[in-house]
């Protein structure tokens, strides 16, 4: 039904079309979505891989989105024709980022014995198979379809079906790397009742579309979010006032070398700004995996007696004597919870937490003398 429509567009059966018109359409539908391909890994190439299961759904919306652009199309006048065939060319751009990227996320993680190869060329069969199956019987569809009515309603109904179903299909995967949204469950859970969640139980849990960096307690409604990554004068920022001409950050009570005392042993700094919700993590170098985990469970626990405390207006020594108890009661538990997630069938050798390119601090303690 779309290249029915397609034909349509570019002037099959109508006297008046140019080649050269079809030509110039074609070349801006190109070039736009080149160019938002481009800008769309930019942007978002790092949070794709953490991200997959909502980018794999995303990138089905975006094409069936295109799709219903492209059957519009030829009821429209010229001028807002070619701006609805350009947004159509972007959705697929977009769409093609999504899914190759999420795609090869996901064929990773069910190339559970390093066959990913093997699994790839299966994976290309099928697709050829289904492709072939698809227009054996849309051709034997749009011989039966010809009104407008019932292409959109024939339109409507498949693409009602296309979604629904890759929407099942991405709900029941069980990823073992731990994002954002699958930490929160996981180390919530944990925290509040001593369990370990097993991916199984997560997948039935999770949201598909999450917003970025938000904190909740067990699933629960978001009440904070966390950023992690971060240079580390957006926690400096947050600890000391900035001066208004020169941006200098004046800490004549040294708050910024009290916090850097505290995270010594570790390979993070954490700082949660109750009266903003928002929590900082400025990781240093070198820092892997575990101690990207552990520094996103202590911001989540630190968070979360904030808000149940209601110390939005405490003092900075109440504030960094919380953070002070909530590091020393997590080390106290975080072997035993690394040795019963392993247990559960999570993988923590890979960090999936950062969804933007992140940085690293490098601390070095000053010489006497």
């Amino acid at each position: 039904m779309d290249d029915y429509r397609k034909f349509l567009r570019v002037g099959v059966g109508d006297a008046s079309a140019s080649p050269t018109n079809a030509l110039l359409l074609s070349i801006l539908q190109e070039s736009t979505g080149r160019i938002a391909t481009i800008l769309f890994a930019d942007r978002l190439g790092t949070a794709l891989e953490p991200e997959c299961k909502m980018y794999r759904l995303a990138a089905d919306i975006f094409n069936d989105a295109a799709m219903v652009l492209d059957c519009l199309s030829p009821a429209l006048p010229r001028g807002p024709r070619v701006l609805l065939l350009s947004s159509s060319s972007v959705l697929r751009a977009l769409c093609g980022v999504a899914a190759g990227s999420s795609k090869a996320s996901l064929s990773a993680h069910f190339a559970k014995w390093g066959n990913l190869g093997e699994l790839n060329a299966k994976d290309s069969s099928q697709e050829t198979v289904i492709s072939l199956l698809g227009m054996l019987a849309g051709s034997v569809v749009v011989s039966y379809v010809s009104s407008p009515s019932a292409t959109w309603c024939c339109l409507i109904l498949l693409l009602s079906i296309h979604l629904a179903m890759n929407r099942a299909a991405v709900r029941a995967v069980r990823m073992r790397s731990l994002n954002r949204q699958r930490a929160n469950l996981v180390f919530s859970t944990f925290l509040d009742q001593n369990k370990v969640l097993t991916p199984k139980e997560v997948s039935l849990q999770e949201r598909i579309f999450e917003r970025d960096g938000v904190l909740r307690w067990r699933g629960s409604g978001a009440f904070a979010a966390a950023k992690i990554g971060l240079p580390l004068w957006h926690l400096l920022a947050s600890l000391a006032p900035a001066h208004e001409m020169t941006g200098s950050i004046r800490d004549r009570e040294a708050t910024v070398m009290r916090l850097v005392s505290l995270y010594r042993d570790e390979e993070f700094l954490v700082w949660y700004n109750a009266p903003q919700r928002l929590g900082h993590i400025t990781l240093k170098e070198g820092a892997g995996a575990k101690s990207q985990l552990k520094a996103w469970t202590l911001l989540l626990w630190i968070a979360q007696r904030h808000r149940t405390a209601d110390a939005t207006s405490a003092g900075f020594e109440p504030k960094l004597d919380l953070h002070r108890t909530a590091l020393e009661e997590l080390r106290s538990r975080w072997l035993e919870c690394l040795d019963r997630m392993e247990t559960a069938g999570w993988d923590l050798g890979t960090a999936s937490l950062e969804t933007t390119p992140g940085s690293r601090v490098r601390l070095q303690a000053e010489a006497d003398g």
